[in-house]
């Protein structure tokens, strides 16, 4: 009776125990991943740069087409926006999201240059990605971040 008594017991006790994975099997997938992250995150950065560059592409496009819109009316580009009818995005240190500075570097009656810079550095070296349009829509990067 007592060996019937002992066996139902330790049937119990074997049937409270669940199948998982140990502490250290844990540990070592989670390493796993965490290798495997710091692996894509430096790839990530060009990517990230790429799409926030999109930005600072368009806004000159825009630009390039209000300043040929203002030559065909008075002969001639300008660097006021107002005049332009352009009005630049709130920035992110106004506390809006656009991440470029946009501002007509130089206008004369048969050309211009507009500029896009980066108001932060996407990857951390210290160098602020800007771009630059022209008169004959030449669009170009001039600083690379």
């Amino acid at each position: 009776m007592k060996r019937l008594l002992n066996k139902v017991k330790t049937d119990r006790l074997q049937k409270m125990y669940v199948k998982a994975y140990s502490m250290s099997e844990l540990i070592i997938v989670l390493c796993i991943i965490g290798i495997l992250l710091l692996l894509v995150l430096p790839n990530q950065t060009s990517v990230v740069a790429q799409a926030k560059a999109i930005e600072a592409q368009s806004m000159l496009s825009q630009i390039h087409g209000l300043q040929k819109s203002h030559f065909f009316r008075f002969s001639k580009y300008t660097t006021d926006f107002d005049a332009l009818g352009f009005e630049q995005a709130a920035t992110i240190d106004q506390g809006g999201q656009a991440v470029y500075r946009i501002e007509v570097v130089e206008a004369s009656p048969n050309s211009f240059k507009a500029r896009a810079t980066a108001l932060s550095d996407f990857d951390g070296d210290g160098v602020f990605n800007t771009w630059e349009i022209d008169q004959n829509r030449i669009l170009k990067e001039v600083i690379k971040d």
